[in-house]
Formats: structure tokens, sequence, C-alpha cells
């Protein structure tokens, strides 16, 4: 299969040789990728974050045969880690088969607040009001705003046809506009995340990614 434009061929290169045994190139290529990741799995995450981000590599490079370059290197890495953060709740959860974590929130599957600080009041109300929708939908707003992925990325992440995003997108905004009524302490506050919500949205991730060390 061809690789695609968006391919970045640095990435592509990194991966070649770590996969050859090239410990450096492994670093290099962690060390690219390592904060969105961060960020990815640190709002979805109590614990063990550091070891999900490590285990998101180690997977890339076990089955190296699976990338295909039919999306992104970034693309692929974001697919494997919400597949094992799946994994972490459904051990933390264990919750009976049937039920989807996808459509469980954190704050449902969580007994601990979050971790995360943020100066700002709409800020910690966003991240309330993200950590109480389906975690499905938290991904797919928090990868939109915060990483710019793409429909077509998008679709691969979530494993969904890539029609369905833009209806998901909105189903998301929707539940998390709901939430911020329910969770927020006074119409002002409200009226301000309201208003400016994908300005908030957006820089919230750097609160997120507060305190990360890369290894």
């Amino acid at each position: 299969m061809a690789e695609r434009d968006d391919q970045d061929p640095a990435d592509l290169s990194l991966l070649a040789r770590w996969r050859e045994g090239d410990a450096a190139a492994g670093h290099a290529l962690f060390n690219r990728h390592f904060d969105s990741l961060y960020r990815f799995l640190r709002s979805k995450a109590d614990d063990g974050i550091d070891d999900l981000v490590q285990e998101t590599f180690l997977v890339c490079v076990r089955n190296k045969d699976a990338f295909r370059g039919d999306a992104s290197l970034r693309t692929y890495l974001f697919a494997i880690a919400r597949k094992l953060l799946f994994a972490h709740w459904e051990r933390r959860a264990r919750r009976q088969s049937e039920i989807e974590i996808g459509e469980l929130s954190i704050e449902a599957m969580s007994t601990s607040p979050t971790g995360i600080i943020a100066r700002a009041a709409e800020h910690r109300l966003l991240v309330r009001a993200l950590r109480a929708i389906p975690l499905d939908l938290q991904i797919i707003l928090e990868l939109h705003f915060w990483e710019d992925l793409s429909g077509p990325e998008l679709a691969i992440v979530l494993e969904i046809p890539e029609g369905t995003v833009r209806s998901r997108l909105r189903r998301a905004r929707e539940q998390l506009e709901a939430r911020l009524v329910a969770l927020a302490d006074d119409q002002h506050l409200l009226s301000s995340t309201q208003e400016g919500l994908e300005t908030w949205a957006r820089s919230l991730a750097q609160a997120v990614h507060a305190g990360a060390q890369p290894g």
C-alpha cells in the first residue's frame, strides 16, 4: 500500500530504524510523540499513565506489520493508546462484558478526583464536564480540540465509519454542554465557558499536560 501524503518522513525513518534495533531512534520517536500521548492518557486515567505511554510504543514496535502507512503514525499511536486505555478501565471497573467501556464516563468508573491542576475556573469546569460524558465522546472532543485530528483520523482512532464522525462530534458537544449546565456553580462561569468554549477547550491542553516528564 502506498504511503499517504500526510505521513511524516521523519517518523517513518525513526520507526524503521527502531524496528531494526536502533535504541536511539526509538528514544527519538518516543520524545516526538510523548507530549500528545501523555495529554491523551492523563485526562482519562487516574494512575499508571507513564506505563500506558510506554506500552503504547512497545505495542507499536511489536506489531510492526500492522502499521501499513494507511494513516499517520501519530494516528496509529492514538488508536493503540485508546485500546490500552479501555483495557486499563476494564480491569479497574470489573464490569460485565456486555457493558461497553466507551459508553461509560471516567466519573462513573473512577473513585479518585482528577489530578489535573487548572488555574482558570473555566478549565476546572471543563475538566469535570469532560470526565462526566461517555469516554468515547470525551476522546473525540479532546483529539479534535487538542490534536486537530481530521475526520478520517478520528474515524481510525475510534474505529467508526468516517461518515459517523460529524454526528459523533455533534453528540459529544451536546452532552458536554449539558454537563456544563449541570456542573456550573454560577451563571457567569457558565456563560464565560460556553461563549469561549473552543478557546477554553484548546487551551486546556496545557493544564492537562502540566507535570509531564518525558523519559
